[in-house]
């Protein structure tokens, strides 16, 4: 097999799943994970095809990763947000030959993406950040990607990225602009998104605490939904969701779920730009608000004590 010019440094879901969609399209992958452990296991699942071996070739040091690979080297981070991301880079960069191409993949902040390419820039080497979407099932069968950074260096990987992208009308995928403008659209993409779910809960909330539609009649409601104007993944999954009935125990499962959300920061980061720039966004910034609340659970309980909330009968 020749030397690949793809890599993915990081295999949990999202890198394994987008190493593997990538060499499903015939396309060689050197894989690299900081614990050898994580890469022994998915050479074990994904190694070899009825006894074949697959196009990936497995590394254990990135030494060994880096002179597995031929320039021009096209490399995929696939890890935690933030100084993980500076640690690999500063660990890949001194190894790597000017006008190989590093590609941050997760969800990065889009001032450190802008950062990160003025200094890899200085180096003689190119940095893309691109926003992929669609989560893990989304990198395995095919991603809306949003490439932004050097055009050069985004044409040499474009063929790759429109061949492992989803196809609707063509490649969902195309150059977004330089600098950190794939990770800032990826960005805004996740507040639209953070304001979705909260119409979703609330109509939910109304739903059941209000009219008090029981689960398998929320599923019929947002089924319906989902065949009109309405039409989204978010519905369809909600609808599935109120259908799922509790492994562990009686009843359903969404009556078992406790009202505290997390977030991984890119809906903050929007409502922050957005009132850096002056523009409004209640939507989204009252979605943020209700994530944060939420997550205060522990208060919630007690303030729930000294605090009497309003009556559902005020609603009716």
């Amino acid at each position: 097999m020749t030397k690949p010019h793809i890599g993915m440094i990081g295999l949990a879901v999202m890198g394994s799943n987008l190493a593997r969609n990538i060499e499903s399209r015939g396309f060689p992958v050197a894989v690299y994970n900081r614990s050898g452990d994580v890469t022994k296991e998915f050479m074990s699942k994904f190694g070899s095809v009825g006894g074949k071996a697959s196009g990936f070739v497995a590394s254990y040091s990135m030494e060994e990763f880096v002179q597995s690979m031929a320039a021009p080297r096209q490399i995929f981070i696939m890890i935690k947000a933030g100084s993980p991301v500076d640690a690999i880079i500063d660990q890949l960069s001194p190894l790597l030959d000017k006008g190989d191409i590093i590609i941050d993949g997760g969800n990065a902040y889009f001032k450190d993406t802008v950062r990160r390419e003025h200094k890899l820039k200085s180096m003689g080497l190119n940095f893309l950040g691109i926003g992929i979407s669609g989560g893990e099932e989304g990198a395995l069968k095919g991603p809306s990607l949003m490439p932004g950074g050097p055009k050069e260096a985004w044409k040499i990987v474009a063929p790759l990225l429109e061949k492992i992208a989803a196809q609707a009308d063509g490649a969902c995928t195309n150059y977004v602009g330089p600098d950190g403008a794939g990770h800032f659209v990826k960005m805004v993409h996740n507040g639209i998104e953070y304001g979705d779910m909260q119409l979703i809960a609330e109509a939910y909330d109304v739903l059941r605490t209000v009219v008090g539609c029981k689960p398998d009649e929320l599923q019929s409601i947002f089924t319906r939904w989902n065949e009109g104007p309405l039409s989204s993944y978010l519905i369809e999954i909600t609808s599935k969701i109120f259908g799922k009935k509790d492994p562990e125990g009686a009843g359903y499962l969404v009556d078992k779920i406790l009202d505290k959300a997390g977030q991984k920061g890119t809906g903050t980061w929007t409502a922050q730009v957005a009132l850096d720039l002056g523009v409004s966004i209640p939507t989204i910034s009252a979605a943020v608000d209700a994530r944060t609340l939420s997550s205060m659970k522990d208060d919630r309980l007690v303030a729930a004590k000294e605090f009497q909330g309003p009556v559902v009968e005020d609603f009716v």
